[in-house]
């Protein structure tokens, strides 16, 4: 077991989370873990911690001394996860569309690893935000809603010349908001890195997460912490212990190091595409480089606990490395095989 911290934040106002099809009209759902380390990684900068954090993460050869997962939507009590992909969507119901769910409680996906029968009145599914959630609030329960904002762009040398444009949000709902997980490889990591960490969070709180900051977008009202060890934080009937019987639940986008013995002819798991711009002063916005990852949700076999790693995407020529983060923050599971 891996000391660890739960991150709660509540936000201030809307956020933007830049989507997959880099789109302004649309907005991501899930804040990737290669986003957040990102963040922290700048936050660390002005703690001036950066070498160090550096060192400790993106180039440590023997894996990184703190990972970060992504953050997903919060409900209250409820947390909400991707569930894992080899034992979703269950069997078809004649109440429940649980395709329709990207989002699943904590408490639901363990029932569903022990195999537990599922009490269908006992639950909805909220289709604006795609979240299964408890029944008995009444509709309009979701986290969240989707938002299309109106904004004009004026030209300070040409008066009366505008661009107006509209970009997506996501506007929470009292009580809700987006959780994650930052996890410790050992004591000496958590004792040498605990309080950087809860520094630069609240400096990202402060300051913003995602697009649209300069308007006041991505900002937290507090950063609640719950510590704790993980799996135990967040799945308590998680094996300590994990065998040949379990595979890797990911929360986080995954990068595999060199020395992951991953089985890729089992597993169940799906990929995608990370691209993105440059926050730096060397070249603001250039394009980074193109990265496939293993997505949130995905499960795979592996005999240890997997790592992960991180890559340089900076452009040909770019005079620092740029990384993007995979590290692992994976819950061991009962294997099953799908179809």
């Amino acid at each position: 077991m891996s000391r660890a911290f739960l991150i709660k934040l509540r936000p201030a106002g809307p956020w933007r989370i830049g989507p997959d099809d880099g789109g302004l009209e649309s907005v991501g759902l899930v804040l990737h873990s290669d986003s957040l380390y990102s963040a922290v990684t700048h936050a660390m900068l002005r703690l001036g911690v950066l070498s160090d954090w550096i060192a400790a993460t993106a180039a440590d050869p023997e894996g990184p001394r703190v990972c970060i997962s992504s953050a997903f939507p919060f409900h209250r009590d409820t947390l909400l996860v991707t569930p894992p992909r080899s034992h979703w969507p269950p069997p078809p119901s004649p109440k429940l569309r649980y395709k329709g769910a990207r989002f699943v409680p904590l408490a639901f996906i363990e029932g569903l690893l022990a195999e537990q029968p599922i009490d269908e009145d006992r639950w909805l599914i909220d289709g604006p935000s795609e979240c299964l959630l408890p029944s008995g609030k009444g509709p309009g329960v979701g986290p969240f809603r989707s938002a299309l904002r109106s904004h004009a762009a004026v030209d300070r040398l040409e008066p009366g010349r505008i661009s107006p444009h509209a970009s997506a949000c996501l506007e929470f709902a009292e009580g809700a908001g987006l959780w994650f997980l930052v996890s410790f490889h050992d004591d000496a990591a958590a004792d040498r890195w605990a309080a950087p960490v809860r520094a630069a969070l609240r400096l990202l709180a402060d300051s913003g997460f995602g697009g649209r900051r300069s308007l006041g977008w991505g900002r937290a009202d507090a950063v609640e912490i719950t510590e704790g060890a993980l799996p135990s934080l967040v799945l308590p009937s998680a094996p300590e212990s994990p065998s040949a019987e379990h595979a890797w639940w990911f929360l986080s986008l995954f990068a595999p190091a060199s020395a992951d013995r991953i089985d890729w002819q089992r597993g169940s798991y799906s990929t995608l595409v990370r691209t993105g711009r440059l926050e730096s002063d060397a070249a603001w916005g250039a394009l980074k480089t193109p990265s496939h990852m293993v997505a949130e949700g995905s499960v795979l076999v592996a005999p240890d606990q997997p790592r992960g790693a991180a890559h340089d995407v900076a452009p040909p020529g770019f005079p620092h490395p740029v990384f993007r983060a995979g590290f692992a923050v994976a819950i061991p599971i009962p294997w099953r095989a799908t179809a």
